[in-house]
């Protein structure tokens, strides 16, 4: 049941993902933005949580789960005193950063991009 409810609200946020593209017209940075704030403010109101218990990595994969995750180990870390929320940030999202990097940096080393010459 939990792959069930993974893969719903999985393919539901990257639902909305795509209509914001087509329909909004919004560029692939721009939704990227919006989703990531999307999952900012549902953390800040203890909403995202609820996603996260009920569909797990359906929830932590898309664009909305890298913003919960800034948010959600800054507001951990912030109870404990106020200069800890700079750690709070990158001890829940440096996975995602760090892989984020290194497989950039592999698909800029791997591949030619487009129109470029030489």
């Amino acid at each position: 049941m939990e792959f069930l409810w993974a893969f719903l609200v999985g393919g539901a946020i990257c639902l909305i993902g795509q209509v914001l593209l087509d329909a909004a017209k919004l560029t692939p940075v721009q939704m990227l933005v919006v989703m990531a704030i999307v999952g900012i403010v549902l953390d800040g109101f203890h909403l995202y949580e609820h996603l996260v218990e009920l569909a797990g990595a359906g929830a932590t994969v898309p664009l909305t789960g890298f913003g919960y995750s800034l948010v959600h180990g800054a507001m951990e870390e912030g109870a404990k005193g106020l200069f800890k929320i700079t750690d709070g940030v990158f001890e829940i999202a440096s996975t995602t950063i760090v892989f984020s990097i290194l497989f950039s940096v592999a698909a800029a080393l791997f591949f030619k991009p487009r129109g470029s010459t030489g």
